[in-house]
């Protein structure tokens, strides 16, 4: 746990704020981050699980890596910006801790973070359904939906006023930023503290790229991908077509390892577009991810929620979600036979299983059994994380290597293609874009949830950009 850190704000209209890491600060998983609002009371912003190799520097068990160490007595609300589990998946141990008080989040997220959290928790902690009810209860009894662009006061003192913002950020269905305005009632002093949480990149199928705040003193941004550019769409939906068409010439599957929540439901659509658009042979389509299933129902659900685009293709009696070539697979039966029967006969098809990075869940079980086959490829459209085996299936499976998959030592000689332009996160343009373009641009900022190199990297583009002064936590 770090302790507070105070960044000096203005210059005759100073503020120091105080703001520490929980997570997130240092690497791509377990975001968590806390603003101390009053000198008593403070907010979290996000409370996130730790993911690959960032785990093990956690330290501890399974349950100590992710126990909450840190007060909460004094945290007046835990602020979600998006439901993915790098950033809610410590709610549990938040509210072991004795966290009392509200769970702010958007409308859509409102909706989407129970069913996160259950999966998360029958995973970490028990499959008993009595307990599971009763966590699940205490979470929606907590939750406070805010619609976008609506202010809600935090606090309200004789000394100071806090008030926060959420604003469409393009990542997932439900994903915001958080803007932060703290008022000095004595001074008169006011500053506006921007947590980015995680910023979508641009042509994101389902939703709106986000727009930057009119203003920021202080920006708290992501860097996951702020050493590289992405593809633009149409060169992304090419090579996702150029995968599969090959897969298939190969009489082979394709397997995309991909999170429930967000990338599932963008691939799903692009598939839809080119089989509706007659752009690749006729295939069959396979969700085997109970979650992924759920999760795409609730997205079915959230319509109002999505882009022009994906508005337009509904009234036009096409659904991007739910079509004839798409099959669902519930049952873990099913899911076995599914795979036995992929292997054995490598009919073309596409598989999207979660988990994103492979380290765990059904995906897990198509590679052991198809890694070593030439006809199918793997393709991966997010992230790999230090320490996942999808960063070893990445690094290693151009070179002919292996990977250890529930202990077991796997020969891949499947083909590797990757497509960074599916990645939910904004790229080093678009990050820059986000800083640079607001009326008032950030005095200071403060680049989290990235790779060293990639912290980096974004802080020279954005020095060159002309930005504010360039923090890396972690310093």
């Amino acid at each position: 746990m770090q302790e507070y850190e105070g960044i000096a704000l203005g210059d005759r209209d100073r503020m120091v704020v105080q703001l520490r890491h929980h997570g997130g600060h240092d690497g791509v998983t377990g975001s968590c981050h806390q603003l101390l609002l009053d000198g008593r009371k403070s907010l979290l912003v996000d409370c996130g699980l730790f993911q690959g190799a960032e785990t093990a520097e956690a330290g501890g068990d399974d349950d100590d890596r992710h126990r909450v160490t840190f007060p909460v007595a004094d945290i007046v609300a835990l602020v979600v910006t998006h439901v993915h589990i790098d950033h809610v998946g410590r709610i549990p141990w938040l509210l072991a801790a004795g966290y009392q008080g509200p769970i702010i989040c958007s409308e859509p997220s409102a909706e989407l973070l129970p069913l996160m959290l259950e999966d998360a928790f029958r995973l970490a902690v028990t499959t008993r359904r009595d307990v599971v009810d009763n966590y699940l209860r205490m979470v929606k009894g907590r939750l406070v939906p805010l619609a976008y662009k609506t202010p809600h006061t935090l606090l309200d003192t004789a000394e100071r006023r806090v008030r926060i913002r959420l604003q469409p950020a393009g990542h997932i269905l439900g994903s915001a930023y958080v803007e932060c305005d703290l008022l000095d009632r004595r001074t008169g002093v006011e500053k506006r503290i921007v947590f980015s949480g995680d910023l979508g990149a641009p042509w994101a199928p389902l939703l709106a790229a986000p727009r930057p705040p009119y203003r920021a003193d202080l920006l708290v941004l992501e860097s996951t991908y702020g050493d590289r550019l992405h593809e633009d769409r149409r060169a992304r939906r090419e090579r996702l077509r150029q995968a599969i068409v090959r897969a298939m010439a190969d009489r082979g599957s394709v397997l995309i390892p991909a999170f429930s929540i967000g990338r599932t439901q963008e691939i799903l659509y692009e598939l839809e577009e080119m089989l509706g658009r007659g752009t690749v042979p006729d295939f069959e389509v396979i969700l085997d991810s109970p979650l992924a299933d759920r999760i795409t129902d609730a997205y079915s659900h959230l319509q109002p929620w999505w882009d022009k685009e994906a508005q337009r293709r509904l009234a036009g009696g096409r659904n991007p979600l739910h079509f004839p070539q798409l099959r669902t697979v519930s049952g873990h039966e099913d899911h076995l036979e599914l795979v036995e029967e992929l292997r054995r006969t490598g009919r073309p098809a596409v598989v999207v299983a979660g988990s994103g990075m492979c380290t765990g869940g059904r995906i897990v079980n198509y590679l052991k059994a198809m890694l070593g086959d030439r006809r199918h490829c793997v393709l991966f459209v997010g992230y790999q994380a230090a320490g996942t085996p999808g960063r070893d299936i990445l690094t290693y499976g151009p070179k002919g290597g292996y990977v250890f998959l529930d202990g077991e030592k796997v020969v891949i000689r499947t083909s590797i293609a990757t497509i960074g332009g599916y990645s939910a996160h904004a790229d080093q343009a678009g990050l820059v874009r986000f800083a640079t373009r607001m009326r008032r641009p950030p005095e200071v900022i403060r680049l989290v949830h990235g790779e060293v190199e990639a912290r980096e990297a974004l802080r020279l583009a954005l020095a060159q950009a002309g930005s504010g002064v360039v923090v890396p936590a972690g310093r």
